[in-house]
């Protein structure tokens, strides 16, 4: 999520910034008095992994997948990047840059660093500095995107400060891959699926939502979230599975875009509708722009209506304890969890809240309804609490380091590629000046 003086009691106006780790495992806040980092592995328990207060009014806070890495910058020093082993309590080195740090991306190749007007790209093994991206254009949110996926390292950013033009720069080879003319309106919102072949866009207007192919930059979808408003877009995700597009505003409504194949579509081609469906395709190829882009619009497959709005608000779809979910944090305070029907879709079904300041609400309360006495759909069956299902763990390294429960961990939280954050020579707690 784009980043939102002093310790006050919890309450509203403490959290400054909320943010997702890579795959999603792991949430961040940034508060007025430190940040705190939380497991998402389970629905009914919220689990603290670390919390510190040893800087105020942190602004991001960037975890690298389940590792003990973390990068956190304060609105006491806004140029500066400070980059912890957090397990160990370790500083593993600062950078200091030209200008206010506005966003950090990082997979486990690249670190990412966009200030309003230059990216400066490290290599996450020994935080040396790559390359700089000088005299990009006017970028005051630092909107920048990251492919997760770090032999598929595409960075994307705006190439117009005036117009929805994309950037995707390989941040492997260090070269531009391709620009993209996505959107009329300057770009809000851009984001990666996780294998980095895909890449979602929203300008400032937020009613239509692009999906384009990387490297090649063709579009491939078109969604439109409403025509009655121009809205904030706040939350732009894929699934991991690439399945969804998840898109939140300031609004009350979350919509959930399905990206079916052209072979899911073919097999409505027998019916009548399928037949209109061909022939409106066929159309789209010669009529002007602003008729076929309409009839290339998808209604939502899933909505949430949010039981506030006005807040900051950050969005991801997951899969915990087997099923599909929907997260929502809010700058209020606190985490909702939904659950998405996939076949069906409609309207996802709040079944937790969670406080991410204080006390846990204890799940249903007021804001929540109570389930029905009989489930009549998917998304009510689901809907029943459940314990946490048997995972096959085996003992071995982990790049939490045990820091949840001990020794034995689920094998999808092995380390991967060159980043091993238990050996010390990796990230020497060196302090380094920047560029």
């Amino acid at each position: 999520m784009e980043p939102g003086g002093g310790a006050a009691a919890p309450g509203e106006g403490d959290i400054c910034c909320l943010s997702y780790n890579q795959d999603c495992t792991s949430l961040a806040i940034g508060m007025r008095t430190g940040y705190k980092l939380f497991s998402l592995s389970s629905v009914e328990q919220l689990d603290l992994v670390h919390e510190s207060y040893d800087l105020s009014d942190v602004y991001i806070v960037e975890r690298l997948f389940s590792s003990s890495l973390v990068v956190v910058v304060s609105h006491s020093k806004p140029r500066q990047m400070n980059v912890f082993h957090f397990k160990k309590g370790t500083e593993i080195c600062n950078y200091n840059y030209s200008a206010n740090i506005l966003s950090i991306r990082l997979n486990r190749q690249r670190l990412v660093v966009c200030l309003e007007e230059s990216v400066y790209i490290h290599n996450i093994k020994d935080m040396k500095l790559l390359r700089t991206l000088l005299d990009t254009p006017r970028n005051p949110t630092g909107l920048c995107a990251l492919s997760i996926n770090h032999s598929n390292s595409y960075l994307a950013y705006p190439g117009s400060a005036s117009m929805g033009e994309i950037m995707v720069y390989d941040a492997n080879i260090l070269k531009i891959e391709v620009t993209i003319p996505a959107h009329d309106s300057p770009l809000a919102a851009i984001t990666f699926n996780s294998l980095g072949t895909k890449l979602a866009s929203a300008s400032e207007k937020g009613t239509v939502i692009r999906v384009f192919s990387i490297p090649e930059g063709q579009r491939l979808y078109e969604f439109r979230r409403g025509m009655k408003r121009y809205v904030h877009i706040s939350s732009l995700v894929f699934s991991m599975d690439a399945q969804f597009l998840c898109v939140s505003s300031n609004t009350e409504t979350v919509h959930i875009f399905r990206l079916e194949n052209v072979q899911d579509r073919s097999e409505e081609n027998s019916s009548w509708s399928g037949y209109m469906g061909k022939m409106f395709m066929a159309a789209s190829t010669y009529l002007p722009t602003q008729v076929s882009d309409m009839m290339n619009q998808d209604r939502a497959f899933a909505t949430v209506r949010l039981s506030f709005q006005g807040h900051r608000n950050a969005c991801t779809l997951v899969t915990i304890q087997k099923l599909p979910r929907l997260l929502v944090s809010s700058s209020s305070g606190h985490l909702y969890i939904y659950n998405l029907d996939p076949q069906d879709g409609g309207e996802c079904v709040l079944i937790h809240k969670h406080s991410l300041l204080g006390q846990a609400d204890g799940g249903r309360d007021g804001d929540m309804e109570a389930s029905p006495p009989l489930p009549v759909s998917y998304a009510a069956t689901v809907a029943r609490p459940s314990s946490v299902p048997s995972t096959s763990t085996v003992i071995g390294y982990s790049e939490d380091g045990g820091a949840l429960r001990g020794e034995l961990l689920p094998e999808h939280e092995f380390a991967v590629g060159p980043v091993q954050l238990d050996d010390e020579k990796e990230f020497p707690p060196v302090s380094i000046q920047g560029p």
